[in-house]
């Protein structure tokens, strides 16, 4: 069975190169429900509603593969590497369970394949969510209540360079109409990276190199602890959480750095992180009068960070540089939205509001350092409050949504105490999106939209504080940073079993990463972010049809941007393809086998390198009436992943050569005993002030 499963993958293969059958993927770095799906047995459907993918999954060759990131690996569009969800052509998405968003990556690892009942992918989401957002994800369970307890457990071993342990433990009780759950994760990671940076440029008329080699390990180890219950009776629902999320970590990075062709000399860099968060978050929802739908979210988020950091020299008699940073964010928000028909369409009004306040204290502890990167106190505080609606409708085979979005921000930046004004600001905003769609069969539809968008910088890249990296080397962040002004155009399209995006944006004011001299009494090179303005294309083909027990998903790709940076162009193009292959074999077993690669080009000031194989496959079987699944896994298994990249910038050339930690096996160990369906209907408040913190 396997000789012959190996032959058919070759054989498609060869069959995709010589280019008949076409399809999806993008290398990026850096829905409404209108209706349901049909189901055939044992083939996964996928329809395109408006702008929405919808995938069904009971019935079909995914719904044994063992979590939900399994499953999303083999669906259209969407691509997931080391459990972090992307979509392709996408940037910023948000992922919701059940109607409430995801807080972490780990909760897609929790939910297991055979409770999913559909995967929905919003390629234009409406004025209903944040204008940052570049796609939506919904994903519906299939679960039924059940009177009792409830308990999960998922063990993974993964061995890379190092090993990593995983274990998640869920419990849940159901009553009458009360829920109530708790469940805890303890993750302990290990990775190792190495690498070498090359930085050459002209300094005092003089062409200089400066150099430095790293390897870094990185041992993790962070916990969940999560517990709260619902309340559903009738059309009316509440229900509240707590989660607790405590990291400790330890980065040992054991290299070097040179200067010209002069020796290279030892460098150890050690950081100790201690960081913790807390998450409370509540929800109520009624329906009155038959049709008018009230919901209210309400969130509360603490964060403490703080990291100390020692770099030594220990065969010279260079000072040791010691640093010190600590980070601590809160978030207050609030949403309150009402929904109801309106000329034979849905109409829906709301309001999103939050108040956010981050504070970084950092520290140079060395004298000689500290006349070029300080000490400093930054302090950030943002009032926001959000007015949208949207309206959507059915014309026959005609889809329309239209919507708009009005965001006020005050925006307060202070260092060591005292107020910038030129950093600070008071913004009001409006931001539009239209979506128009045709169906001319089942088979066939088509979709085009547009969308404006005012995307905020994340915090971290908004402070004025600059980090100790080397001897010729400074990192830092940018607060004069200004908000990016997206507009994108997308036509989406399906004809069959063939998929369509094309996607055509204009960015200003987006964000990039420069290196530049730093003015300082020696050779200083900083990193850090600036605003640009960009313009880019692109465009990918997907084709997915199940074929009896073997669903192939093949996609081809182009990204092409615009961008000159003081007279120098990054517009090389990047091919890129993917081929998902998932094989549902008899007695519970399952096979699946995905080929990627992409070719040399620029995506903002980087230029990657082309890395044109990389494969990953995994073998699973389900035991005690699918209530246990044993699944084995194995990840870059020729370790041909390229991550190589390289920059040029105000007259600085950056090589950077890396090889990260992907390659590796992995055990995964799911036992689920009469598995309850969470009835939490709570979503975010302010989803993304969350992501920016």
């Amino acid at each position: 069975m396997k000789t012959k499963t190996l032959i058919s993958i070759l054989t498609v293969f060869l069959f995709f190169e010589s280019g008949y059958a076409q399809n999806e993927e993008a290398t990026d770095s850096l829905t409404r429900e209108l209706q349901e799906v049909i189901v055939t047995a044992k083939q996964p459907a996928t329809k395109l509603v408006g702008s929405t993918l919808i995938s069904t999954i009971p019935g079909t060759n995914l719904a044994d593969l063992g979590n939900a990131l399994d499953v999303l690996a083999q669906l259209p569009m969407i691509k997931v590497q080391d459990n972090a969800v992307s979509v392709v052509g996408k940037s910023n998405i948000e992922i919701y369970i059940d109607g409430r968003p995801m807080r972490d990556e780990m909760e897609l690892q929790h939910l297991l394949s055979s409770n999913l009942k559909k995967v929905e992918l919003l390629m234009a989401p409406g004025a209903t969510y944040e204008s940052t957002t570049g796609a939506v994800l919904k994903i519906t369970t299939r679960r039924n209540f059940v009177q009792g307890l409830s308990l999960t457990d998922q063990f993974q071993l993964q061995r890379r360079r190092k090993w990593s342990v995983m274990d998640y433990l869920a419990l849940s009780y159901r009553t009458g109409d009360w829920e109530f759950f708790v469940n805890g994760t303890i993750n302990r990671n290990n990775s190792v990276n190495k690498g070498t940076t090359t930085n050459t440029l002209v300094y005092d008329g003089n062409e200089t190199v400066v150099g430095s080699s790293q390897y870094n390990s990185f041992p993790m180890t962070t916990g969940v602890v999560k517990g709260g219950f619902n309340y559903s009776h009738g059309e009316q629902s509440f229900g509240a959480y707590y989660r607790y999320n405590p990291e400790r970590g330890d980065f040992i990075n054991s290299g070097s750095e040179w200067l010209d062709n002069n020796p290279a000399i030892a460098r150890d860099i050690d950081k100790r992180v201690r960081a913790h968060s807390h998450l409370a978050s509540l929800y109520y929802e009624n329906t009155f009068a038959e049709k008018y739908l009230l919901h209210f979210d309400g969130d509360f988020r603490s964060a403490y960070d703080a990291n100390d950091v020692t770099t030594t020299y220990p065969q010279t008699a260079t000072a040791a540089v010691n640093s010190a940073d600590k980070r601590t964010s809160k978030l207050w928000a609030g949403k309150l939205y009402l929904n109801f028909p309106l000329w034979n369409g849905e109409f829906t009004i709301g309001t999103q509001d939050s108040y956010t306040h981050t504070s970084l204290d950092y520290r140079m502890l060395n004298t000689d350092v500290s006349e070029y990167i300080p000490s400093s106190l930054t302090d950030a505080r943002q009032t926001s409050a959000t007015l949208y609606a949207s309206w959507s409708r059915m014309f026959g085979n005609f889809s329309l949504s239209a919507g708009a979005r009005y965001e006020y921000a005050d925006y307060d930046f202070k260092v060591n105490g005292k107020r910038d004004e030129d950093i600070s600001r008071r913004d009001h905003t409006l931001t539009p999106d239209i979506s128009l769609g045709y169906s001319f069969n089942d088979e066939s539809q088509i979709s085009i939209s547009y969308k404006m968008a005012t995307i905020k910088p994340p915090y971290s890249q908004l402070t004025g504080a600059l980090n100790y990296t080397g001897l010729h080397e400074i990192e830092g962040g940018n607060p004069g940073l200004r908000d990016e002004k997206l507009h994108d155009v997308q036509l989406f399209g399906m004809w069959k079993g063939f998929m369509l995006q094309a996607d055509c944006f204009r960015s200003l004011d987006t964000y990039a990463f420069v290196k530049q001299v730093y003015p300082a009494d020696n050779l200083q090179l900083l990193m850090h972010p600036v605003n640009i303005d960009i313009s880019g294309l692109s465009l990918y083909l997907v084709w997915s049809r199940p074929i009896h027990f073997w669903t192939p998903s093949v996609t081809a790709g182009l990204y092409r941007q615009w961008l000159t940076i003081d007279n120098s162009r990054y517009n090389k193009p990047i091919y890129s393809y993917y081929f998902d292959n998932t094989f549902s074999l008899p007695h519970g077993w399952y096979i699946t086998a995905n080929i990627s690669g992409s070719s040399q080009g620029d995506m903002h000031t980087n230029r990657f390198r082309g890395s044109w194989f990389t494969m990953d496959a995994s073998v699973g079987k389900t035991f005690l009436n699918k209530s246990l699944t044993v699944k084995l896994s194995a990840n870059d298994i020729f370790n041909t992943a390229n991550n190589d990249w390289t920059m040029n910038t105000y007259g600085v050339f950056v090589d950077k050569r890396q090889s990260y930690d992907h390659r590796g096996v992995a055990l995964n160990i799911i036992y689920n005993f009469q598995p309850s369906k969470s009835k939490y209907k709570g979503s975010s408040a302010a989803e993304a002030e969350l992501k920016r913190l």
